[in-house]
């Protein structure tokens, strides 16, 4: 865990991070969000009927909703997904469909927020544990071409996650996340895990923070829900 709180502490802007993974007890999904602009910055996380939302915190200052307003969490069939963009409803749909995770993301790409062209983190885990992490970019900055990766973990073990994010650091325009999803030792009960993670992201840039257990021995959840934004 230290690992963790060090790799996410050593990076000003990460973006928005998915880290999914197991304990001994309990299958963990942590899922955050930064922003550096008025707008990025003026969000929360709210719960949801199946799973969470982002809803702006000041509606006075909510100046383009296309990017930031989203369901970064839903639960269907048994399966969670989580996503950084309204690909968890293209996602969801799909699974309502018999389909698969990565046929819905064969028909998405990444953000149309040129010259950044954000990724497209998802997240999908079943029932018995296993998982799987995506990332769809731009090739080295160029819209002219959607790369699409796709990592699966079938046989997660025990006290290892694996953590995806957006970005590879901060700049100008904003490199995006590079290489495959990093692991790191994970462990300790709900409230360690997630006050361990929200202490290490910048705190200038931080916005909100969703984790979830999902016990292994009944599927019983256990969720925190962390704002900025009180």
């Amino acid at each position: 865990m230290e690992k963790l709180k060090s790799y996410l502490a050593n990076n000003t802007y990460p973006g928005r991070g998915i880290l999914i993974g197991s304990t001994d007890t309990d299958t963990v999904i942590a899922y955050f969000i930064m922003g550096r602009s008025q707008n990025s910055r003026n969000r929360v996380f709210v719960k949801t009927d199946d799973g969470i939302r982002t809803q702006a915190f000041d509606e006075s200052k909510l100046a383009d909703p296309s990017l930031i307003i989203y369901a970064p969490v839903r639960k269907t069939d048994g399966v969670t997904i989580v996503t950084n963009g309204d690909q968890t409803d293209t996602i969801y749909d799909f699974i309502k469909e018999g389909k698969t995770f990565e046929e819905a993301l064969r028909t998405r790409e990444f953000e149309p927020d040129g010259p950044n062209f954000t990724p497209r983190i998802s997240g999908i885990v079943y029932p018995d544990g296993a998982y799987k992490l995506s990332i769809l970019k731009s090739d080295r900055g160029s819209d002219a071409q959607c790369l699409r990766y796709f990592y699966e973990y079938a046989a997660p073990i025990a006290g290892v996650g694996r953590i995806i994010h957006t970005y590879l650091a901060d700049g100008n325009p904003i490199p995006s996340f590079e290489g495959e999803p990093k692991a790191f030792e994970i462990g300790g009960d709900i409230d360690t895990f997630t006050d361990g993670i929200w202490s290490s992201l910048n705190a200038d840039n931080k916005v909100s923070l969703f984790v979830r257990y999902i016990s292994k021995k009944d599927g019983s959840e256990q969720t925190r829900i962390v704002n900025k934004n009180v």
